[in-house]
């Protein structure tokens, strides 16, 4: 398996990724499936904001992706950002999304950030399993915000503080 930064040649299965995930779990809290062109607006902002979205790859393709996004707009909150992580169904439980969370800690931490937020439903016990095992805690729950599949959802808040900047700006 190999991790790298994704192209806009990576969008199509980006999005079948993603897709799959907000069709079949909790771990998106939406019903309609996203277009080509809604993932690729979603791209180009996050190239022009300069924030990395990392593909997980071996021979048979994208296995997985991971970035990290704004957690609030204003300003005071950016040393705060909320990561995403989704692994293709067919990949789960191979230790992809330990080595997509390995490499955007390790990003997270060059680009001095503070802390990392994780919005995960709360039947989503992978992932709430993966944030734990490298150190997130548990910092809140926010009950029925969510409603799909015929139920109210739950999600779960997991934060991680890093080292962060070492002169911190009011800018």
């Amino acid at each position: 398996m190999n991790l790298r930064i994704a192209t806009e040649n990576d969008i199509p299965a980006i999005l079948e990724i993603f897709n799959d995930a907000l069709v079949n779990t909790t771990a998106v809290y939406s019903y309609q499936k996203a277009t080509l062109e809604e993932q690729l607006d979603w791209f180009r902002h996050k190239t022009e904001a300069k924030i990395p979205v990392y593909i997980a790859e071996d021979e048979s393709g994208c296995l997985g992706y991971v970035t990290y996004g704004p957690f609030r707009t204003r300003p005071a909150y950016k040393y705060t950002v909320e990561l995403s992580i989704y692994v293709d169904s067919k990949a789960r439980n191979k230790g992809i999304g330990k080595a997509m969370m390995a490499k955007i800690l390790q990003v997270c931490e060059e680009k001095e950030l503070k802390t990392l937020i994780c919005g995960i439903d709360s039947e989503n016990k992978a992932s709430i399993a993966l944030c734990q095992k490298f150190g997130f805690t548990h910092s809140g729950s926010l009950k029925k915000v969510g409603y799909k599949f015929g139920h109210w959802l739950d999600l779960e808040f997991y934060q991680l503080e890093l080292k962060g900047p070492t002169h911190p700006e009011e800018i």
